[in-house]
């Protein structure tokens, strides 16, 4: 469990040394996980420690937007001068997430259904 974390960890600080050496206009955070969704991609499998740390911060996600709601709360003066880009970013990345959820979870559903049907196959041709 520890290795999981650690590598959650390298992954993160991974993403912060590639964006403050190369620049990049993006929080090094997403690229770690980037990286991590990379990683994964080529090891072909979920790691089961890395699966039980990523199911217990799942389920306290709500916690680890604490310190995200305090700090808009510090800025609102800034939101009510400013509030129209924020409205629409929220509204914006709420919609993305939903497509790329639904998109997600569609083509694990067809590829769920094409084992299945491949199982079956083969089931069928050993008898």
């Amino acid at each position: 469990m520890l290795y999981a974390v650690a590598t959650l960890f390298a992954f993160q600080l991974l993403g912060e040394l590639l964006v403050r050496v190369s620049g990049l206009p993006l929080p090094g955070a997403l690229i770690g996980t980037l990286l991590l969704l990379l990683g994964l991609l080529f090891y072909r499998r979920l790691p089961p420690s890395l699966e039980a740390v990523a199911q217990v911060l799942l389920q306290n996600m709500m916690l680890l937007f604490i310190p995200v709601i305090a700090g808009v709360m510090l800025e609102f003066d800034h939101l009510r001068r400013e509030w129209l880009p924020f409205v629409l970013a929220c509204v914006a990345g709420a919609a993305i997430t939903f497509a790329a959820t639904a998109l997600t979870f569609r083509f694990l559903l067809q590829r769920q259904r094409s084992a299945q049907a491949d199982s079956e196959a083969n089931t069928t041709e050993a008898s």
